[in-house]
């Protein structure tokens, strides 16, 4: 039966993106979602997530513990911006081909969505802040942390809307590397 099949939540994941995109958000329920997802229920979409926005961010609370984590590993002599752009590649190097299809689609839900454009904003802050909180650890200033995690999720995020505009052969981690040197250079302008 298929509701007993694996990886029901990246099923429910897909088939919330493809009736967001071909029904608008606020016009998709969960009933609905379950179902395209291959006969599942309701329960279980909420064994996944707390909400039908969530569907749409799945695994971005497993973004802050990859970058958390190739931060703690990080060459103690490595400069927090040389920590972040290793824990940027650790990140961006986790995004298949597949999820560039799903991150177009679900960038034009997020673009039509006021509500999801809040989301979106406040998952943004969270990873700023895991990268943050992980190199605060490492015993770099609060100060430098933080300036260091708003310029990685701001390349993150910024590399991630080029890498889903485009059809080109380039992998996410190499939009990555782009911005967050784009981000630098310009940065440094500033002093």
């Amino acid at each position: 039966m298929a509701r007993w099949e694996p990886n029901a939540r990246e099923r429910l994941v897909r088939a919330a993106v493809e009736l967001f995109a071909e029904q608008g958000y606020e016009a998709t329920t969960v009933n609905e979602i379950a179902e395209r997802a291959g006969g599942l229920t309701k329960t279980t979409f909420f064994r996944h997530f707390s909400d039908k926005r969530e569907v749409l961010f799945a695994g971005q609370e497993i973004h802050g513990r990859i970058m958390a984590e190739v931060i703690a590993e990080a060459p103690e002599s490595a400069t927090p911006l040389e920590t972040v752009g290793l824990a940027l590649d650790g990140l961006a190097s986790s995004f298949t081909e597949e999820r560039r299809d799903i991150g177009r689609r679900l960038r034009a839900v997020i673009a039509n969505s006021a509500e999801l454009q809040e989301r979106s904003a406040s998952k943004r802050a969270a990873l700023s802040g895991a990268i943050a909180q992980a190199l605060r650890t490492r015993g770099i200033s609060e100060l430098v942390a933080d300036l260091a995690a708003e310029l990685g999720a701001r390349a993150f995020y910024g590399a991630f809307d080029r890498w889903t505009s485009t059809a080109d052969s380039r992998t996410l981690v190499d939009y990555v590397r782009e911005m967050f040197g784009e981000l630098k250079t310009a940065a440094s302008v500033l002093q």
